[in-house]
């Protein structure tokens, strides 16, 4: 919502040093940028793909992390550049009546669900527009309200209860505050700091159960924790993962180091502790990097997998194999994927980045033949014995780039009637359009997490001889700026 930027006091600097908003272009030219420490009144008109508030002040733009659209704000300013400026929220003049309390009481200090404050109805509406936007702005797509006039873009499916929805847990490990005691939780926004918690609410529940128990044994096992800073000590990170439906916990301890002293004793006391623990595994990454895993895992106890189903499809999930987060979110996204898809029953499909085959598998029980290709040997081996545990004889699988892979399907005769993507957040490899565009399927399902490269995509594909029917948002991390899009194009001709 924006505000007409008219109020009471005038225009330019208001008394005690603050500066109004809602002045005209040439006061706001004569005065700004505003200096580091500065006072402003600024209004909400937006936000941004990182959930700050856009916010205007003479004229110019300051980024405010916690203020929404439509409010009236006093903020410190923090950062100044030539054409915006970043500043810190101090005092809500004009609440949004979107807002709420937030659920979390580190919600400000931690910084993963930024939409917190925000109502849950408010948080689809802007997903819903943020989407929109992008395929706009940077897809140069038209979006329309009817099939036919441009891109339909549907509303975001929500969850009836966004809360308590994540099966996996991936929490950094430093320092407590007491010696010789762990810290475990989330990085503060913008840093390395960690936050020390026992609880998430977006977590569930036997998440934040096992993550305590984990911090507690490693504290009194004397389990050194890592210290970025001098790259000493052993604990980096605890991930868990939680299979929803059968209930199986999985641990996987990440060190800086193959030698994980007193393992044993660390898993026993893991297991004393934790019933439905099946797995415990130590993940070894040694490396100087922000990434959680290294490529060695061994296991401690237990299985290297634990089991879960979606929609009736099991899956062997190892420490490493990507798995959707949100499992009651993913159902609803794969069915939508499925439908686009327009399977009868004898259709050949590809299906891009497939992971561990989750939509792979959903798309065979429809489809007649379908291949799947993920650059992750383990993921493969994973996909190829999730078939197997389905019984569903119709789905074969390969290791290596996809943008590699498929070219050499193509030449083989492999010909596609539907190619289905789920790419990272950096989207698809340039040489996997060109191989889309060359082999020209009826229909392209691309499933996105990240809708500004979703919206690039697109356009390629667009002037390569596709057209983009609608897309459809699904609100897979409620209370977080994030948004997956399931998106169909058909072939112009």
């Amino acid at each position: 919502m924006q505000n007409s930027g008219k109020h009471k006091g005038g225009r330019g600097r208001a008394r005690g040093g603050t500066r109004s908003g809602g002045t005209a272009a040439a006061a706001a030219a004569a005065d700004a940028p505003f200096q580091k420490n500065e006072q402003v009144v600024a209004d909400i008109i937006g936000l941004t793909h990182d959930g700050e508030g856009v916010g205007r002040a003479d004229g110019f733009t300051l980024f405010i992390q916690g203020a929404l659209p439509g409010e009236r704000v006093r903020a410190k300013v923090m950062k100044v550049k030539k054409q915006y400026g970043y500043a810190r929220l101090e005092e809500l003049l004009e609440a949004s009546p979107d807002r709420v309390q937030p659920l979390c009481p580190i919600h400000k200090e931690c910084g993963g669900c930024q939409l917190q404050h925000l109502d849950y109805p408010a948080q689809l509406a802007w997903k819903r527009q943020h989407v929109a936007d992008n395929l706009t702005r940077i897809g140069k797509l038209t979006v329309a309200e009817e099939a036919g006039e441009g891109v339909v873009v549907r509303d975001t499916v929500g969850m009836d209860e966004p809360w308590r929805y994540r099966n996996k847990a991936a929490v950094p490990v430093g320092a407590g505050a007491e010696e010789d005691g762990l810290a475990m939780g989330f990085y503060a926004q913008g840093s390395h700091r960690i936050i020390d918690m026992d609880e998430c609410h977006i977590q569930d529940e036997r998440n934040d159960e096992t993550i305590r128990a984990v911090k507690r044994i490693a504290s009194e096992l004397g389990v050194p924790p890592y210290d970025e800073e001098s790259g000493r000590g052993l604990l980096r990170h605890v991930v868990v993962r939680t299979g929803v439906v059968t209930g199986e916990i999985m641990v996987v301890l990440i060190t800086n180091g193959r030698k994980l002293p007193q393992a044993d004793r660390l898993a026993e006391r893991i297991r004393e502790v934790v019933p439905a623990v099946k797995s415990i595994v130590q993940n070894v990454n040694e490396r100087s990097t922000n990434a959680i895993f290294g490529e060695e895992t061994i296991t401690l106890w237990g299985s290297d997998v634990i089991y879960d189903e979606l929609d009736g499809i099991r899956f062997a999930i190892s420490a490493r194999s990507f798995y959707q987060v949100n499992p009651a979110q993913t159902v609803k996204l794969y069915r939508k994927a499925v439908d686009y898809a327009g399977l009868t029953g004898s259709e050949t499909v590809i299906d891009a980045y497939c992971g561990i085959g989750t939509i792979s598998l959903f798309l065979a029980r429809r489809a007649g033949r379908v291949y799947g290709v993920e650059i992750v040997p383990e993921a493969i081996e994973d996909a190829a014995r999730n078939a197997e545990l389905n019984g569903i004889a119709n789905a074969a699988f390969e290791a290596g780039p996809a943008e590699v892979v498929i070219p050499r399907w193509r030449e083989e005769g492999i010909a596609a009637d539907v190619i289905v993507v789920d790419p990272p957040r950096k989207g698809c490899d340039a040489a996997l359009l060109e191989t889309i565009i060359a082999m020209r399927p009826e229909r392209v399902v691309y499933v996105s997490c990240n809708p500004s490269t979703l919206a690039r995509d697109l356009r390629v594909l667009e002037d390569g001889g596709f057209r983009t029917v609608e897309v459809t948002p699904v609100d897979m991390f409620p209370q977080t700026m994030h948004v997956e899009c399931c998106s169909l194009l058909v072939r112009k001709d």
